[in-house]
């Protein structure tokens, strides 16, 4: 289970080092409360508090490929933010608050924008050669497809009880598409790091999991 302590203290610390160093700004824990009481919604099971926490611990290991860790910091934060599966706006909505929160919390206008930007990023996990921020977050919120088996199959049941509403029908028709869109990437990774450490594993999961769908069979719910 995630430390709440221990995430509050890591807001606390990301947002000191993104925003204005002047006096008389906001208290940076009740941010942190509204954030983690998001992540921790009854409709989560895979976008929970368990993966906000993965996402910050893949950013610390990348960190060295981003122009500034804290604002990609901060977009995991928010990432997520609001997430109801059944809406297909959660990464717009989630960039907007951001919008809204950051600077009210002393962070400036163009450190905010990135941020919302990187958050939107998430929507395609597509980001430009050269934008290194971009990089690193989009692989800190993949690496959960190169997990060990245990780790990939629980992602996958996770995914699928967020999606319980769904037919299984529509569902296996739905996530194998997904799949295979992702197959189809010439890579996965961006970082240095990702490719060399997560690119095949990744892919060797994405083949498993789309071969059993093809079967009929997918992870119960």
């Amino acid at each position: 289970m995630a430390d709440l302590d221990v995430l509050r203290s890591r807001w606390t610390r990301t947002l000191e080092e993104a925003r204005d160093a002047r006096a008389g700004l906001p208290d940076p824990v009740p941010y942190a409360d509204n954030l983690l009481a998001r992540w921790q919604e009854p409709q989560r099971r895979y976008h929970t508090l368990a993966h906000l926490t993965a996402v910050l611990d893949h950013i610390d290991v990348l960190e060295e490929y981003a122009d500034d860790p804290e604002l990609v910091r901060l977009a995991a934060w928010f990432h997520d933010a609001v997430y109801l599966p059944d809406r297909s706006e959660n990464e717009e909505r989630s960039a907007r608050l951001a919008e809204r929160a950051l600077p009210e919390a002393g962070v400036p206008d163009e450190r905010t924008a990135e941020v919302a930007r990187l958050v939107r990023l998430t929507t395609t996990h597509d980001p430009a050669a050269d934008d290194r921020n971009g990089q690193v977050l989009c692989d800190a919120d993949l690496a959960v497809l190169a997990s060990p088996p245990s780790g990939y199959a629980a992602y996958t049941a996770a995914v699928r009880e967020e999606y319980h509403f769904v037919p299984g029908e529509a569902f296996r028709a739905g996530r194998s598409a997904i799949l295979r869109q992702l197959l189809d990437l010439p890579r996965l990774f961006r970082t240095p790091y990702g490719q060399e450490k997560w690119e095949a594993t990744a892919r060797y999961n994405l083949a498993g999991e789309l071969e059993m769908l093809s079967t009929g069979a997918e992870s119960a719910p």
